[in-house]
């Protein structure tokens, strides 16, 4: 009978150890992939660690990111109305940058 209860111990072990990887791994995507998004929206990607505050967390990601003035638009309008200048000329392959004294 003690064996018994020790092999379901075990298995019970075993188990919430695969549990504790998986739900782990589902973590460290979903950081990954809000930190790409607020990084492509324009804003710091440590944003993302917001997904961890229990419960409230990806609601918070969800409001700043669906109502939130996203930073790269005010770069799109700064450039669409000229006030910001574009960047300068990039040298050509092989020449030189140098100022000449």
């Amino acid at each position: 009978m003690e064996n018994n209860s020790a092999a379901t111990a075990s298995a019970f072990a075993a188990l919430a150890f695969i549990y504790i990887i998986i739900i782990g791994g589902i973590v460290v995507f979903s950081l990954w992939v809000y930190w790409r998004i607020f990084a492509k929206a324009g804003y710091n990607g440590a944003l993302a660690l917001l997904n961890l505050i229990p419960g409230v967390g990806p609601l918070i990601c969800m409001i700043i990111l669906a109502f939130g003035r996203w930073p790269i638009e005010d770069q799109l309008a700064a450039l669409q109305g000229g006030t910001i200048s574009p960047a300068p000329p990039q040298a050509e392959p092989g020449t030189s940058v140098m100022p000449t004294a």
